[in-house]
């Protein structure tokens, strides 16, 4: 592979950059802040092509693949790492996984509007008790006739009250762990779906996070991705995704943390001179610009992968695990530059600082991608 951008590519970047600067980052402290949904900015996503990445042409998207969404997704999440994942779970997680596994009816029923942004997608695997170990989930769908009636709570289920369509895993097979899982395509304005605790977090505050709760949902056996008990397979291939889009959002928030030094820098005088001309400083800086370099690369090789059908489990954890450990770096570096004035909420580093953290939990903990890549190289 070589890391030329198409012509196609560089626009997605400047679009996303402009995107970010200009509609994102003028209002990000603020909606930390009031913990609030980018409900215009969403809108805005919609207008500019930018829900609507992995959707085929045929139904309304623009195709451009899983390296372009890559390449928006950093813009973005340099300007705003709330609105980054908002849009990359839509993206990879909703419109990815119905894009890949739905019928042409579920496809043509849903992908168009989500493609303008008019419905926006979440993704409901997650439960109190079923994390890491996401086989262990205890939602329910027991087969009624042409239906599936469900039970169960999910939890941590990003932009779940904004969202109109859910993708679900319940279990339909009681004994068979893993293999007994299916994957619905569900909205969440049916009966049986209730949208429960906002949960109250440390960063990302402006996207939202919820309880889901699930009380005789019906759901149609034509709404089922994949095919039945299959789920789990579902999953995995899709968090590959969805490791990737977060890897995207770490490396957005590494190039916010070293933009945000780099200015400083220049303007802080300690000792009669500018603290950039200090070696600590620049050490500091260097070390940002190195694990920003070798994160971006690997991002953009499991999405190449990606784009191109083949395996990339190894090659999306290592982005993950790279990328999420680096943001993490690379925000303590910037809070450490910015002195007392990185402690307090006057400069955006101390949001950044807040909103790497979640990087290394969500769409698998940095243990679990050390797990996924040992296993990998055991198996050789």
């Amino acid at each position: 592979m070589h890391f030329d951008l198409t012509e196609e590519q560089r626009a997605i970047l400047e679009m996303a950059r402009d995107y970010g600067r200009g509609v994102c980052e003028p209002t990000a402290a603020e909606r930390d802040k009031e913990e609030r949904f980018p409900v215009e900015e969403v809108r805005q996503a919609g207008e500019l092509g930018l829900m609507g990445l992995l959707i085929p042409e045929e139904y309304g998207g623009s195709g451009i693949g899983n390296m372009a969404l890559s390449i928006a997704l950093m813009e973005i999440n340099r300007f705003d790492a709330s609105v980054g994942v908002t849009l990359s779970v839509h993206n990879s997680l909703a419109c990815g996984c119905i894009a890949h596994w739905g019928s042409d009816e579920l496809k043509k029923t849903y992908l168009p509007r989500m493609a303008t942004g008019e419905l926006l997608g979440a993704y409901a695997l997650t439960e109190s008790e079923a994390g890491s170990d996401a086989g262990s989930l205890k939602c329910k769908a027991v087969r009624d006739g042409d239906d599936f009636v469900v039970h169960g709570t999910k939890a941590w289920i990003t932009s779940a009250d904004h969202a109109q369509v859910m993708v679900l895993f319940a279990r339909t097979d009681p004994d068979a762990r893993s293999h007994g899982i299916t994957a619905f395509v569900i909205e969440t304005g049916w009966p049986g779906v209730t949208i429960g605790k906002k949960e109250p977090k440390m960063g990302i505050r402006s996207s939202s996070t919820n309880e889901v709760i699930l009380d005789d949902l019906r759901v149609p056996a034509s709404h089922v991705l994949g095919e039945v008990n299959k789920g789990f397979n579902v999953a995995l291939h899709t968090l590959d995704g969805g490791r990737i889009g977060i890897a995207c959002q770490a490396v957005g928030i590494m190039q916010a943390c070293l933009d945000a030094s780099l200015a400083y820098a220049r303007e802080r005088k300690q000792f009669g001179k500018a603290i950039a001309e200090f070696q600590p400083i620049q050490w500091k800086l260097a070390g940002m610009e190195a694990r920003i370099q070798a994160a971006r690369l690997l991002t953009y090789r499991a999405a190449w992968l990606k784009d191109r059908g083949e395996r990339l489990t190894r090659e999306a954890a290592a982005a993950k695990l790279t990328a999420s450990t680096g943001a993490n770096w690379c925000a303590r570096q910037a809070v450490q530059v910015h002195g007392g004035a990185g402690y307090c909420t006057d400069f955006p580093v101390e949001r950044f600082f807040r909103d790497a953290r979640i990087t290394e939990i969500y769409e698998g903990t940095t243990e679990i991608q050390r797990l996924v890549i040992a296993r990998s190289l055991l198996r050789e």
